[in-house]
């Protein structure tokens, strides 16, 4: 269990960097930093990561953590010509902290992040406002601000490299062989049926949703060779909420992982 919660932020202001990534940002638990490839697609998206470098022992957390945690934040309303941020999250693993359980990561991990601008061609600083949790025996918020000019360096290779790697990290999309297959609810709960690579011992499922707090830890009811079981406690709350919405889900299972969505009833 997370035993005590640090109340003082790493508020850190950045000057602007020169390149296509901002300054590492320094924390008890390591270092932050964003990266992109420089230039934005015809379309408008630029591409880059949340580069979350950990000391040993060091955590952080998933987008949806569960009970507890800080999943990651990026505000980008002061960028000019931004009009939209997508972040995206490899696999996360389970972290048993004392009486508690989370998502997140012990390793260090670069979130992908997509950036759309309203105009493919226009120039545009990147301004954002980082922030997450990183964790040992407490949990440090870590707060900071980032300014830097995406395009300065649009050739940077070792930039373009690292963001081409954190894409590359990405859980790979669910098909019918590996992923979940179908939910509903059963009393006060979600059964969700998945379908796993075959021989597969050790599946986990992470979930996120827009009323994530009206959802309690999956849990693995039954194995069987290529198919798995979860069971999902609903908390109290409106249930109606649950009702043809969208469930995020990672899937895992011996090293392999997918990503999906699927409606609940």
């Amino acid at each position: 269990m997370i035993r005590a919660v640090s109340l003082t932020l790493a508020l850190i202001m950045a000057p602007q960097a020169h390149g296509a990534s901002s300054q590492w940002q320094e924390t008890e638990g390591g270092s932050v930093r964003l990266v992109t490839v420089g230039l934005p697609d015809e379309d408008g998206r630029l591409r880059g990561a949340l580069e979350i470098s950990l000391k040993p022992g060091w955590k952080t957390y998933w987008r949806n953590p569960g009970a507890a945690g800080i999943p990651p934040q990026i505000d980008v309303s002061r960028s000019s010509h931004i009009r939209a941020v997508e972040v995206q999250y490899p696999a996360p693993e389970r972290i048993h902290d004392g009486g508690t359980q989370w998502a997140g990561y012990r390793q260090s991990v670069s979130l992908p992040i997509t950036f759309t601008l309203d105009q493919a061609n226009a120039a545009t600083l990147i301004d954002a406002d980082v922030f997450l949790g990183i964790c040992e025996t407490i949990c440090i918020p870590f707060q900071a601000s980032f300014i830097f000019d995406p395009g300065a360096d649009a050739d940077n290779v070792s930039d373009a490299l690292a963001v081409r790697r954190a894409f590359a990290s990405l859980p790979a999309l669910a098909d019918a062989t590996f992923g979940i297959a179908s939910v509903e609810k059963t009393g006060g709960a979600l059964v969700l049926e998945g379908r796993l690579p075959a021989s597969a011992l050790e599946p986990a499922l992470f979930l996120d949703h827009a009323h994530a707090h009206l959802l309690g830890t999956p849990r693995l009811e039954a194995l069987k060779e290529g198919a798995a079981r979860f069971v999902v406690e609903i908390l109290d709350g409106d249930v109606g909420k649950l009702e043809n919405s969208d469930l995020i889900y990672t899937l895992t299972a011996d090293g392999e992982a997918v990503s999906g969505d699927i409606e609940i009833p």
